[in-house]
């Protein structure tokens, strides 16, 4: 029954396909909980250090940097935060769909653009899509580290500082939740004022030993920390979609050798069913 032998080896393909994507869904769920704790970890010194920021931006420092003062937008940068492998559903094609529409819009202002790439996906991206890319980072791994970013933020702050860009935005995939994974675009340049009602009155602290010093460090901190986090964060969503993906993929896996194997139980039954009558055939022919 050559039809039976093909049913069963597609479904022995199929078994196999299973076992791989059972494996990597119990791997994701292990490394987004991973990752989940660092982001958690993360959270309160990142949470500390925007409220600080507000402040400043809400208050009327000694010293004004740079980064707190608003102009016209000419140019716009935007740091997008992809992932570096794909089997993640989709989580990049939706990030870049959002990141697209918007930058049409701004487009359609007459507003220039130019872009930091994180990951492989971002890369693999705008080389198909086109878009005057200033850097890149690839291979930043499931365990991001701080110093790797440093270099790529660094080329967008100071192309803010030199007025090269007007605003700075960074767009990545915000963690919802298991199931929900969303994109988002968050401005990182110049800062914003704090929304927090009890902040609104006008202060400043008290600088020691030179405010020009301590805001410089500060708000570079701060942009580099947003980066870092965000990247953490989008890592997390990387490992949460594809945990949901090889799930769905192993469902499916198990419909489909259902569904062979009732194709081959059928094709056995008519087999038998076929020898069945020419056995009686030929007997009653003798």
């Amino acid at each position: 029954m050559a039809v039976g032998r093909e049913i069963l080896k597609k479904i022995g393909s199929v078994e196999n396909t299973q076992k791989i994507t059972s494996a990597m869904q119990l791997v994701a769920a292990s490394k987004m909980r991973r990752t989940q704790e660092r982001m958690n970890e993360g959270r309160p010194y990142t949470r500390r250090i925007r409220q600080v920021i507000g402040h400043l931006a809400n208050s009327n420092p000694e010293y004004k940097h740079v980064y707190m003062t608003e102009r016209e937008v000419t140019r716009l940068g935007y740091i997008v935060v992809s992932t570096d492998k794909g089997l993640c559903g989709g989580l990049n094609s939706n990030m870049f769909r959002e990141l697209v529409r918007t930058m049409a819009e701004w487009n359609g202002k007459g507003v220039e653009i130019d872009l930091m790439l994180v990951g492989n996906k971002a890369a693999a991206f705008f080389r198909a899509f086109g878009g005057n890319v200033v850097a890149a980072l690839n291979e930043v791994g499931e365990q991001p580290v701080l110093e790797d970013l440093i270099g790529g933020v660094k080329v967008m702050l100071d192309s803010y500082s030199d007025g090269r860009i007007d605003r700075l935005d960074i767009i990545s995939n915000d963690f919802v939740n298991t199931m929900t994974q969303r994109p988002t675009i968050r401005q990182l340049l110049p800062l914003d004022a704090s929304d927090d009602a009890a902040m609104q009155h006008r202060w400043d602290y008290l600088y020691e030993p030179d405010a020009r010093e301590l805001i410089e460090g500060l708000v570079t901190r701060y942009i580099e920390a947003q980066v870092y986090h965000t990247v953490i964060e989008n890592t997390a969503c990387e490992q949460a979609a594809k945990m949901i993906a090889m799930k769905s993929a192993t469902e499916n896996a198990e419909e489909l050798i259902g569904e062979l194997t009732l194709i081959y139980n059928n094709a056995r039954q008519a087999a038998i069913t076929q020898e069945i009558a020419e056995i009686v055939g030929g007997a009653a022919a003798v």
